[in-house]
């Protein structure tokens, strides 16, 4: 079984924003696989199916970015699942808008919804997708950059970084988190 998890903040003013590319992420992978995710449970909002044989729980916490990590712990513990067991897909502001980067662990790159999960779990050694959102303009504060929405260009550019996120969770799955970057990492910051 594996947790796939989007990062991101719950609530409809959170919608849409840059922050929440994990969240619009897991609603395309529940789409694109027929799951629903309506059941709230572990401090998250989840969904239960399958990617071919293999048994997967979508996880939305429900905590804020900042706490997304009770929620993980909790899943895990309760499941008695090991760290390569779960797929986390979030935000990255050191990356172009649509760039994607897969890495099998790693730090938290000052990502504060992986710094929790990393201190909850006490382990670094999960794989992770990468959304690029781009970095902040000259003068603007993070917390409204990661908060503001997505224009009408960044939509159509994260899109398509959105729709292969069924296919990089197969493939880190399947096959690995290497075979998954090999294939898909980006090039560019």
């Amino acid at each position: 079984m594996y947790v796939i998890l989007g990062i991101g903040n719950p609530g409809k003013q959170y919608e849409n924003t840059k922050h929440n590319i994990g969240f619009i992420s897991l609603d395309f992978l529940a789409a694109s696989l027929g799951i629903q995710m309506n059941k709230i449970k572990f401090k998250a909002l989840v969904g239960e199916g399958y990617l071919g044989s293999e048994k997967v729980l979508l996880v939305k916490p429900q905590t804020f970015v900042n706490l997304s990590g009770e929620s993980v712990a909790e899943i895990m513990n309760f499941y008695k699942l090991p760290p390569e067991n779960l797929i986390v897909i979030y935000d990255d502001i050191n990356l172009d808008a649509g760039r994607i980067r897969i890495r099998p662990k790693g730090s938290d790159g000052g990502h504060n919804g992986i710094k929790s999960i990393l201190y909850h779990l006490k382990s670094d050694n999960f794989p992770r997708i990468r959304l690029g959102v781009g970095m902040k303009p000259q003068g603007y504060d993070l917390a409204d950059w990661v908060l503001s929405k997505f224009t009408d260009e960044e939509i159509k550019v994260m899109s398509k970084a959105v729709d292969l996120v069924p296919d990089m969770v197969e493939e880190i799955i399947k096959r690995g988190a290497a075979s998954a970057m090999n294939r898909f990492n980006s090039n560019g910051k």
